[in-house]
């Protein structure tokens, strides 16, 4: 580590190969100490990283994650990294049952509550679905409910150690950010929120070399990782191998304006009620959050041509039912699962 933390110092920038192996060996070699990996990340954060760096991180950390053994096509993810402050409810969770409703297959990456009061993972617990299954369970799960949970401790076991690192710091460093990046399945598409807007052209850059063929990187108005609808969102959209930027405002999509903090949502089981009353159709801020974001990633599948076409499929996907549908087959067979492995 030695070699690695003086490049770092003398500002430096790795290979993606480089990092690749760098980070293979914190994860793989028990003699590297947290003092060194706290070293190491915090030298990464002030050098700055990357999308090289970034890249070959990620791909360290999907070689060592518990991997799918089936190929799906047509999946997507609608993770964000967290960290924007705001106190608002789960949307990304929320949208992920209404984009399955709509008829795409979503594998949804996430995790316990790190930076904000509520994670993905204590939401969908409150609302009774199993985490604690098998990663075939989850194969299973993608291609006969079109919706699964990967429970990022499940399929990251190796993290363990630089996560107690990363909550000691206490300070962001790169591992606040590429959460989304690390999903196991091999996507073709991917919404991908972001508090930095200055990182958008970079992560749109880090999933091409992922092998992303259509992607939306976003930071929302008031810098929120996900759609807002306070004002101006941020867009870069990878298509065809190139990048476009965009804005995106709610009222060029027929939504109404509301300020940020009318999206605020409280502990697990307030933001669990609030998504509950999202999938079973009650009007209003909520709602309207969860069709600009759903509606996104439906565009960003390909199912459609304009951001409005994806709004109307994610209405529809509410109004039938078939969102909420989703999510009592996806509490359903995470039950009837939990119960065969034990």
């Amino acid at each position: 580590m030695r070699e690695y933390l003086q490049r770092l110092a003398n500002r430096e920038s790795f290979t993606e190969d480089e990092m690749q192996v760098a980070v293979q060996r914190i994860l793989q070699d028990d003699q590297i100490s947290d003092s060194e990996i706290a070293a190491f990340l915090v030298a990464l954060k002030t050098k700055g990283e990357t999308v090289n760096e970034i890249a070959g991180l990620v791909n360290a950390i999907r070689n060592n994650t518990v991997g799918f053994t089936r190929k799906f096509q047509h999946v997507i993810d609608n993770c964000g990294t967290g960290g924007d402050n705001s106190s608002s409810f789960n949307v990304s969770t929320t949208s992920a049952f209404v984009i399955a409703g709509s008829g795409i297959p979503i594998a949804k990456h996430g995790n316990r509550s790190i930076s904000s009061k509520t994670g993905s993972a204590d939401v969908l617990e409150q609302l009774g679905i199993e985490l604690s299954i098998p990663i075939q369970s989850s194969e299973e799960l993608l291609e006969e409910v079109g919706i699964a949970f990967l429970f990022a401790p499940y399929v990251h076991p190796r993290l363990k150690k630089v996560m107690k690192v990363r909550r000691e710091l206490q300070i962001p460093t790169i591992f606040n950010l590429i959460g989304p990046l690390t999903n196991p399945v091999e996507l073709e598409t991917q919404l991908l929120g972001i508090y930095r807007r200055d990182y958008l052209e970079i992560f749109a850059e880090v999933l091409k070399k992922l092998g992303r063929k259509r992607a939306i990187v976003i930071n929302g108005a008031g810098h929120l990782d996900e759609a807002s609808l306070a004002g101006e969102n941020h867009i870069v959209l990878l298509e065809n191998n190139e990048f476009k930027k965009m804005t995106l405002h709610p009222e060029e999509v027929g939504l109404s304006c509301y300020p940020n903090e009318a999206i605020k949502g409280g502990d697990s089981k307030m933001n669990a009620e609030i998504l509950l009353r999202v999938l079973k159709g009650e009007k209003g801020a909520f709602r309207d959050t969860v069709l600009l974001n759903s509606g996104l990633a439906i565009y960003t599948s390909g199912i459609v041509n304009e951001f409005s076409e994806g709004i109307k499929k994610a209405e529809e996907s509410i109004d039938s039912g078939a969102a909420y549908e989703k999510l009592q087959k996806l509490v359903e067979r995470t039950s009837k699962l939990k119960r065969e492995v034990i």
